[in-house]
């Protein structure tokens, strides 16, 4: 069904209108249609946010605007993108321009700042030279005064030390100070609409809401009107005014926050608010948007963990020994090097951590990215090796074993990475891919057991049979996961380290995928080290957490205790970068 919702707003300066666009997508198998005749308004000094998870559109709507698509699979069938520069009377067709007017509109009047900052700057410039570079090209500008002017961004997007970022390449910083160069270079012909795709996904709870607070300010400061795309509708409700929901190329519910978030009318936009954990209660399975979609006359209402089945729980769970201990853990890794490769200087990413993981328990990691919860996962599992501290297993001190007599452990503690697309091999099938762990360890009695053990482990995760012989590339990111998944449970384990398995996911996926963990846990009494800078989802999933801060422990305890009215500051910082909380849709 076409979509015509315009967005209407007391505004009638209208600075881009989207008008029954329509993109199709050509492959080997035909023609995918991305967006179907969708209209969108966006006036001057507004944010539009449009949410919805990959797949939607939104991003192919964006990239529509910029001119950006793929010319040998994309197509425009219809419609026309209209923009009315500041003081023009009349709006200028982007989709008629040649290709040399519109390179003057984009990147001067139209900005964009991608998704993924590490793969939008080019690793082997510096980041003060792509700013620059990017100056100059719109700007009659000496590079004296364009570095100036760099600089000058810097200080304003409020990075530290802007000299030493001017001259760092993209490895040498975070993955904040990476997006504010990007949000710094989108800023820097002080453009008319600032497009942003997913600009704060990759980014921790604290590093989002900077990011958001400078986009904020940027928009005030410089009268922007921008388009925010996200599939997390709490990113949204923190920085737009109001909201398109997209879903499978259609427009299907617009308002603005208050109406979408509060009263929403789709059963889309039902799920997707209902899918998002909650800081505030846990729920015994997280609603999904197929409920939703499924049954859209019933209301969903998710069963609520009571506070008599938290203290049965933790009753049955901390009366036996640990099975997890690791006292005084230390990690480093070399700061600095001499000139024959030595270190001279390291850096503490984890500095005598102690906790205990107890059987049966879910125990969570929180913290900001860098604080060394990914490094104490990998050195608990031996994937990096720990230069101080002991970690006992099962009462047996796996820190004093040699690497021949930490082999049989492998089998039981095993590690689910965060990134799904990395974790399998592009040119390995995903039957192949999950029975190798069994052949490495001579586990089921013959070739045929296992391809019954893997079709069998296939279905536990609620893939399919029939996808025993497809490849990778053939499945979303949802399903790769579930395909991790099924690989780490091949041999059997007790112990599972899931290190931000979640972070990439649209959220109603992250809600199937966590649903599946809460479900294994249940039928094969499963223990999770659960690491994430998530604190809904670590809410939602985790028994206890521990929270570190540069390689420090800075609090252990419940998450309703730690959550509810900390005594801890940098827990409180935490909790009130959470994006969304006031609005609670179930």
């Amino acid at each position: 069904m076409a979509n015509n919702l315009n967005l209407k707003t007391d505004m009638a300066d209208k600075i881009l209108e989207i008008k029954h666009l329509q993109v199709d997508f050509k492959s080997e198998t035909g023609t995918k249609r991305a967006v179907n005749d969708i209209s969108l308004e966006l006036h001057r000094g507004e944010t539009l946010g449009i949410v919805g998870e990959s797949g939607s559109g939104k991003s192919v709507t964006a990239l529509s605007v910029m001119q950006l698509l793929p010319k040998t699979t994309a197509q425009i069938k219809q419609g026309s993108i209209l923009y009315t520069a500041k003081e023009a009377t009349t709006a200028v067709d982007l989709l008629k321009l040649p290709a040399a007017e519109l390179r003057a509109y984009r990147g001067a009047e139209i900005a964009m700042i991608f998704q993924e900052p590490m793969s939008s700057l080019n690793p082997v410039f510096r980041c003060g030279m792509q700013v620059t570079e990017a100056i100059q090209l719109h700007q009659n500008l000496s590079f004296s005064d364009a570095k100036s002017k760099t600089l000058h961004l810097f200080e304003q997007v409020k990075l530290p030390d802007p000299l030493r970022i001017f001259n760092a390449y993209p490895h040498e910083i975070s993955g904040g100070q990476k997006q504010r160069v990007m949000i710094a270079m989108a800023m820097s012909c002080l453009p008319a609409i600032l497009i942003a795709d997913e600009p704060t996904t990759a980014l921790d709870v604290t590093v989002q809401k900077a990011i958001l607070d400078l986009m904020r300010s940027l928009r005030d400061e410089n009268g922007l009107s921008m388009l925010f795309i996200s599939h997390d509708l709490g990113v949204i409700s923190e920085i737009c005014d109001r909201v398109a929901v997209m879903y499978q190329g259609n427009v299907v519910e617009s308002g603005t926050v208050q109406e979408i978030m509060t009263d929403p009318k789709h059963p889309y936009t039902k799920g997707l608010l209902a899918s998002r954990p909650s800081l505030h209660q846990k729920v015994h399975h997280l609603p999904t948007v197929q409920d939703f979609l499924e049954d859209h006359l019933v209301k969903i209402a998710p069963r609520v963990v009571t506070d008599l089945e938290t203290a049965d729980r933790r009753k049955r769970l901390y009366a036996p020994e640990p099975l997890l201990k690791v006292e005084n853990l230390s990690v480093q890794f070399p700061a600095q090097k001499n000139w024959l490769g030595t270190p001279i200087r390291w850096k503490q990413a984890v500095d005598q951590v102690s906790f205990d993981v107890f059987e049966g328990e879910t125990f969570g990691l929180a913290g900001e990215s860098g604080c060394g919860k990914t490094t104490l996962g990998r050195a608990i599992a031996r994937l990096t090796p720990a230069h101080a501290g002991k970690v006992w297993y099962r009462n047996q001190e796996l820190s004093a074993y040699t690497e021949t007599e930490f082999r049989p452990f492998r089998k039981e503690i095993q590690v689910i990475f965060q990134d799904p697309y990395a974790s399998l091999n592009p040119r390995m099938r995903i039957g192949a891919a999950i029975q190798e762990p069994m052949e490495v360890h001579d586990l089921q009695t013959n070739k045929q057991a296992r391809k019954d053990k893997v079709i069998e482990l296939l279905e536990t995760v609620g893939l399919e049979a029939a996808q025993y012989n497809r490849y990778p590339h053939e499945f979303s990111g949802g399903q790769r996961q579930r395909i991790c998944i099924a690989r780490a449970l091949a041999l059997e384990p007790r112990f599972i380290i899931c290190d931000e398995i979640v972070s990439a996911l649209d959220v109603s996926v992250q809600a199937t995928v966590l649903n599946l963990l809460l479900d294994l846990q249940t039928k094969f009494g499963l223990t999770y080290l659960f690491i994430s800078h998530d604190l809904s989802v670590i809410h939602q999933m985790c028994d206890r957490l521990m929270v570190m801060d540069n390689g420090k422990v800075e609090a252990i305890g419940f998450p309703n205790e730690l959550f509810g009215a900390s005594d801890q500051p940098f827990v409180q910082r935490l909790v009130d970068a959470v994006p969304g909380k006031t609005f609670q849709y179930r």
